[in-house]
This record gives C-alpha cells, sequence and structure tokens, in this order.
C-alpha cells in the first residue's frame, strides 16, 4: 500500500469521525463541511461531482447518508484505483457511523438517569433550533454546488417556495424539475 493511499484513507476515517460526532439531527446536516473538505480543501471530487453523488444518494434505496460511502469511493479512486476506492468507502461508512453510534449508546445509559435534570431539558430544547439552522446551510451549500445559472436558480426558488406553501406532493415538484432538466431548459 503506498503512503499516498494510506494517508488518504487516514483522513478519511479521520473528517467522517469528526463528521459523525458533528452529525446532530442526520447526516445530511454535515454536508457543506463535507463538500467543503472534499472539493475546496482535499480534492476528491469536484462540485458538480459532489453535487451528483448527493443527488444519486438521495434517491437510492437505503440510507440518505449513502453519501459518505461514495465520497469514500472518490477518495479511494484518486490514490488506488477501483479497489482503493472499494476500501475508501467501507473506511468512510464505518468512520461515519462508529463514533455517533457509540456515543449515542453510551448517553443512553446516562441519559433516562437524568431525566428531571436542568441540563437535559436545556439540551432537548436547544437541538432541534440547531438542527434547523444545519439544515438550511445543507440546503444551501447543494443549491450552490448544482445550480450553475439563472435559470437553474430560478427553477430551485420556485420549487422551494412550492415546498413552503403548498401541499403538492414533492415528487410531482421533484419529477416536473427533472423533466425541466432532462429536456435541457435548465
Amino acid at each position: 500500500m503506498s503512503s499516498t493511499l494510506l494517508g488518504t484513507y487516514i483522513q478519511l476515517a479521520g473528517l467522517f469521525a469528526m463528521l459523525s460526532l458533528l452529525s446532530i439531527g442526520g447526516g445530511n446536516v454535515v454536508l457543506p463541511e463535507m463538500h467543503m473538505q472534499a472539493v475546496n480543501h482535499r480534492h476528491w471530487l469536484t462540485s458538480s461531482q459532489f453535487a451528483d453523488l448527493f443527488s444519486i444518494s438521495q434517491t437510492a434505496p437505503g440510507p440518505s447518508i449513502l453519501i459518505v460511502s461514495m465520497v469514500g469511493y472518490g477518495a479511494g479512486l484518486q490514490a488506488g484505483g477501483i479497489p482503493g476506492a472499494i476500501i475508501g468507502g467501507v473506511i468512510a461508512m464505518v468512520a461515519m457511523v462508529l463514533p455517533s453510534a457509540t456515543f449515542a449508546y453510551t448517553v443512553t445509559l446516562f441519559w433516562q438517569k437524568a431525566e428531571q435534570s436542568k441540563l437535559r431539558r436545556a439540551v432537548e430544547k436547544g437541538l432541534p433550533p440547531l438542527t434547523v439552522g444545519l439544515i438550511m446551510a445543507t440546503s444551501l451549500v447543494m443549491s450552490r454546488a448544482a445550480d450553475h445559472d439563472w435559470r437553474a436558480y430560478t427553477v430551485t426558488a420556485i420549487c422551494t417556495v412550492i415546498f413552503l406553501r403548498s401541499k403538492v406532493n414533492p415528487l410531482i415538484i421533484v419529477g416536473s424539475a427533472a423533466v425541466i432538466g432532462y429536456f435541457g431548459l435548465i
């Protein structure tokens, strides 16, 4: 194993272990940091590739955090070809799941005992606004990564308004945007 490949694996494990512990409210809330690290700092992917991988991970069956293994795959592919990519995907996914699962298990051992604690109530009241803010940051980063001109930004804005103001089935909106994209209108 080359030192470049080993270094990439260590970077993957460190990045996703850190993101794991920050992913309050789900893995998608750390997408802005994941994007910044994978695209801007480590250059494992381009912004467009990251947006494409995010789209694939959201439409594929299974957990929505599938993007983690895809980013690991992309990093490993650069450093070690297909075998390196597969190992990179596995390392990224294990690093994303293991720390937060261990932390959640440890916290639950003490959480039930602290049912009347002021600290517990404060944490329970503070986490929802934090999570909403992180999700909004994710939306902004993914919009910037995917949209490249005024037409795409317009479609994104219109879809966002429809999502927020109506009860139209989201699949209809997403399907309509897909048709617009398929015919090259954006």
